[in-house]
């Protein structure tokens, strides 16, 4: 029997709907696969605002930097557009993407073979497609100083936010990257804008110094920001590893999700600096946010939240088989031809969040069978 720590932040919108699903996930591995969860549960966003006044607590930051890994489902929604922004739902999530120096976010894109007729684009361009996007996730636009509006003398309003990295921020999430290409296709592509901006020209110097000193086995490619978008539509397949900073991530990581079919297909993981005894923070949620327009409608889709899940015993408790048993048995429920309403298909059985997990866990019993 093995003991992991979980804290679950389920949040707003569908964040509960899709969280149940994967707690009945964890459950499962404890009848099936003698591994036992200690979860604790913390409020944030919206729900978190409206019982004390914050985003998230500082009791909710000490409990996240303790526990072997955090699962959250989304934050944000009408109910709160108009609470002040240092308060609204999303400042939860990036003051513990703050706390907890999640500095390197991993986006994978994935196209499942029974789903490359939802993308947009033609099958034979996204089939088999499968790119890890590593985006820099606590400096640059979104945290630099100075920022802010500011009333000028003319009447008009100035707003103000500051792109800015140093060396280290650079290079921590660079070597993820590498190591990542290291057990994967072994290609890497850097991108940034540094024929317009100094911090990209910094980046793009501090990449390439730290792939010729020590990962020169390694493919490696600059890449415009903005060709990447294009080239993500024109050619996806190319790439393998995408490294970027927080903005740029931002934008070619929901781009590349849509490769896919839809954002309640994709997990992801934000991943602090191991310590000298091979620990980690780390926070793991689906790509696709709180969706408040079909909360509690039994619409949500599980998989991204259940994937997420899976990509937390990977990456935070050295459970690769029981992460590729969760992704085996997503593949097969798709190929089964259920559909949760996100990614219906002419000819496939549309079903709810909770007949969409179950039927997770009963392939999982015949995969573990």
């Amino acid at each position: 029997m093995s003991d992991k720590s979980l804290l679950i932040v389920a949040g707003d919108g569908i964040g509960p709907e899709v969280m149940d699903e994967v707690r009945h996930v964890i459950e499962w591995m404890d009848k099936r696969r003698s591994v036992k969860f200690t979860i604790d549960d913390a409020l944030i966003g919206g729900a978190c605002y409206d019982v004390h006044g914050v985003a998230i607590t500082d009791e909710t930051i000490d409990k996240a930097k303790s526990a072997g890994a955090v699962l959250l489902g989304a934050v944000g929604g009408p109910k709160w557009a108009k609470v002040d922004y240092d308060k609204r739902p999303e400042a939860g999530l990036l003051r513990i993407r703050k706390d907890l120096e999640l500095f390197a976010n991993l986006r994978p894109a994935i196209c499942f073979d029974a789903l490359t007729d939802a993308s947009s684009l033609k099958p034979e361009f996204v089939s088999g497609l499968d790119i890890m996007i590593v985006r820099e996730l606590t400096g640059g636009v979104y945290f630099g100083e100075p920022r802010g509006i500011t009333d000028l003398p003319n009447g008009e309003r100035r707003g103000v936010n500051t792109q800015v990295y140093d060396t280290h921020e650079i290079i921590r999430v660079a070597r993820v990257a590498f190591e990542l290409a290291e057990k994967r296709d072994g290609k890497v592509t850097s991108c940034e804008k540094s024929n317009v901006m100094e911090s990209g020209l910094l980046w793009r110097e501090e990449v390439e110094k730290l792939h010729v000193e020590e990962y020169a086995h390694i493919e490696f490619e600059h890449m415009l920001a903005d060709a990447c978008a294009m080239q993500l539509v024109r050619e996806p397949k190319q790439f393998d590893v995408v490294v970027t900073d927080n903005l740029f991530g931002d934008i070619l990581s929901d781009e590349a999700s849509m490769l896919t079919g839809s954002l309640g297909m994709l997990p992801s993981a934000a991943l602090g600096a191991e310590d000298s005894d091979g620990r980690r923070c780390a926070l793991y949620e689906p790509v696709h946010g709180s969706a408040p327009d079909i909360a509690g409608q039994e619409l949500a889709n599980p998989i991204a939240a259940i994937m997420s899940f899976a990509m937390a015993l990977r990456y935070s408790f050295d459970m690769g088989e029981d992460a590729d048993l969760i992704e085996r048995a997503v593949a097969q429920v798709l190929a089964g031809g259920l559909r949760t309403s996100d990614i219906m298909q002419p000819g496939k059985a549309r079903v709810s969040t909770g007949v969409m997990g179950d039927a997770i866990l009963r392939e999982l019993d015949n995969l573990a069978a």
